[in-house]
């Protein structure tokens, strides 16, 4: 076995870079080799909900991520001119008049309805769409399944990757999460849930705010991950 795997190595070593031994292909060829591969590619979007959806794609474009279009989409107009984000949309402007949902799905969801049409832009084309946000408070709970309603009916294979809230942030939070949850599950084709407590299992010590950060890491690195899982050359 080893000798295969040196021998396997120094052949490996001997091939010009990009190019295997025998025939190549001519660069005609070649432009057709990348129509194909146009036609292959899949339009994958992704949509951050609300404050920690927000938060989650601000990460997701500070890092960089191959193959995806990334937008926030929020109440809070504030929220959304201090993120460093280059495709952000303020939903329900005649609702919240850029207010924020105070923390009541309702608000959030009629902040959806009421940009519809905008949203519907937003994953037209698709093949995929990952929705994210943080479940339990105005506008994440409250709109993506909107947005997942969306995205469904255009054809797109919808995923909605999610947290639960921390035990400490209290009974209301939880109640709209589970409600939310629920809903988002009738209009996805898969619900990932990333319960915020099984964190502090990890770091128990850790400060509830530097818990929120850690969870919109966790949510950036599980979007970004599966979407590169499809967009990125691999080994196999």
């Amino acid at each position: 076995m080893e000798s295969i795997i040196k021998e396997a190595m120094l052949r490996a070593n001997d091939l010009p870079a990009g190019r295997a031994e025998g025939h190549y292909i001519s660069t005609g060829d070649d432009q057709e080799l990348v129509r194909v591969l146009e036609e292959l590619k899949t339009n994958i979007c992704v949509i951050g909900c609300g404050g920690a959806g927000t938060n989650t794609i601000q990460r997701m474009e500070e890092e960089g991520i191959d193959g995806a279009e990334i937008y926030a989409i929020n109440t809070d107009a504030q929220h959304l001119l201090d993120a460093r984000i280059s495709n952000k949309v303020l939903i329900g402007r005649n609702k919240t008049r850029g207010l924020g949902a105070g923390s009541l799905p309702q608000v959030g969801e009629n902040a959806a309805e009421e940009s519809r049409d905008d949203i519907k832009e937003l994953v037209d084309g698709a093949d995929m769409v990952f929705i994210t946000c943080g479940l339990g408070g105005g506008t994440g709970t409250g709109s993506s399944p909107i947005v997942a309603e969306l995205a469904r009916d255009t054809g797109a294979l919808t995923i909605s990757i999610v947290t639960l809230p921390f035990q400490a942030e209290g009974v209301i939070r939880r109640n709209n999460a589970e409600a939310g949850l629920e809903r988002l599950r009738d209009v996805s084709d898969t619900v990932i849930v990333v319960p915020n407590d099984r964190l502090l299992d990890i770091v128990p010590r850790l400060p509830l705010q530097a818990a929120f950060k850690v969870a919109d890491e966790v949510l950036m690195r599980a979007v970004k991950g599966i979407t590169e899982l499809i967009t990125k050359p691999g080994l196999v």
